[in-house]
């Protein structure tokens, strides 16, 4: 098949989004599909040579100065896409190069697919004057959106359910963007106290992510606070870059613990593994994950999980099996926290069901998956598509 992908963001940009993008699309390309893909422009990449992308003008926006809004102007969509005989059309955004990939569709009349990578409501924090009219609005916007699709694609069973509680009337599909294992079971133990002055004595609860307030930190360290009164061996280490850092290094210091918190910035995907292989557990308070790569990432590195149970994280850790689920504050995320630094032995077994799990989510199995959905929905079998939706 010829599948041609529309996004408002693609690399050098870091994401979830990018990430899901070119794993999905590295393993279409071995299972022998072409793949066009259709992204912004951005200026790191002038001048680069690249093969079968179509790249946009477009500028930077005012509350993340390192993401990029294309401008994807009608004539030009159609003469990029013109005689490619694409089969699918694949947008992962409702916004411009969605809409973009929408009409193009539309025009050629091909079937369109829709990846609901992010819960849009969740980011109107960057927004300063959206309230709670704006949140309605985005969640009828995304209903809107998906009901012109032929297939939508979610990262969970957990997002599947939320969408069809919205009002979308397609069928939907979960789809894990899946990881290599492999990857994360070789990083070097003493990544981090080789590089962040970490002391090789210390167990390490980590965090990878961005450093936002989606990601709800802030909680993340008044719990670690908690921690620290029990066990004097505990050190936070937080992997990531984001506007929310110089507050929660304050806060860090506010709460007594500053000296115990390390902050590494964002460090290149093929250097993770070593902290992975160098954290004791990994903690993940963030409430606004469609998937939580990081989760799955953290367990094929033989990490436990202890997460605040909501949307992704609800479908990747197995609670009590791979990990902890909190539904509580901080005072319950800090007590599986430290039963887990009191238990070797549940440690053990937590760390070696994670890995298990992991391996269920393989790049390529979940690419197989994402082409069993497409040979369905270009032959127009619906009845496997419904069914498909009940299987994760």
């Amino acid at each position: 098949m010829k599948i041609g992908v529309f996004t408002d963001s693609y690399r050098p940009y870091v994401s979830g989004v990018v990430r899901s993008i070119e794993t999905f699309s590295r393993e279409l390309r071995r299972l022998g599909h072409e793949i066009y893909l259709f992204a912004p422009h951005y200026p790191q990449t002038k001048g680069e040579k690249e093969v079968n992308v179509f790249r946009f003008p477009s500028f930077h926006t005012p509350f993340n100065p390192e993401f990029y809004i294309a401008l994807p102007f009608p004539r030009r969509v159609v003469r990029y896409a013109s005689g490619l005989g694409l089969d699918v059309i694949h947008v992962h955004s409702p916004f411009m190069l969605g809409q973009a990939g929408a009409r193009l569709a539309r025009s050629l009349d091909l079937p369109l697919v829709f990846t609901y990578h992010t819960l849009y409501d969740q980011y109107l924090h960057y927004a300063p004057l959206a309230g709670k009219l704006a949140k309605r609005g985005i969640i009828a916007y995304a209903r809107n959106f998906c009901n012109r699709c032929d297939l939508v694609i979610t990262p969970t069973g957990v997002i599947r359910e939320m969408l069809f509680g919205y009002g979308v009337q397609k069928p939907v599909v979960a789809i894990p963007t899946g990881i290599y294992p492999e990857r994360f079971r070789d990083g070097d133990p003493d990544f981090l106290n080789k590089n962040f002055g970490v002391p090789p004595d210390k167990r390490v609860l980590l965090f990878v992510g961005r450093i936002g307030k989606e990601k709800n930190l802030a909680f993340l360290m008044r719990a670690f606070a908690l921690v620290s009164r029990q066990v004097d061996d505990a050190v936070l280490v937080l992997v990531g870059s984001g506007p929310e850092e110089a507050a929660l290094r304050r806060m860090a210091y506010t709460l007594g613990v500053g000296d115990r918190v390390v902050f590494t910035g964002r460090l290149p995907p093929e250097v993770v593994a070593g902290a992975y292989a160098g954290a004791y557990l990994f903690a993940f308070p963030s409430v606004t994950e469609t998937q939580g790569l990081v989760l799955v990432e953290a367990m094929a590195a033989g990490l436990p999980v202890v997460a605040q149970a909501a949307f992704g994280s609800l479908a990747m850790v197995q609670d009590g099996v791979t990990g902890y689920l909190c539904r509580g504050g901080e005072e319950e995320f800090a007590a599986k926290v430290l039963e887990l630094l009191d238990d070797s032995d549940l440690h053990r077994r937590m760390a070696e069901a994670a890995a298990q799990w992991a391996w269920k989510l393989s790049a390529e199995k979940m690419a197989l998956r994402l082409e069993k959905a497409y040979l369905a929905l270009v032959h127009g079998d619906h009845d496997r598509l419904l069914q498909m939706g009940e299987e994760w």
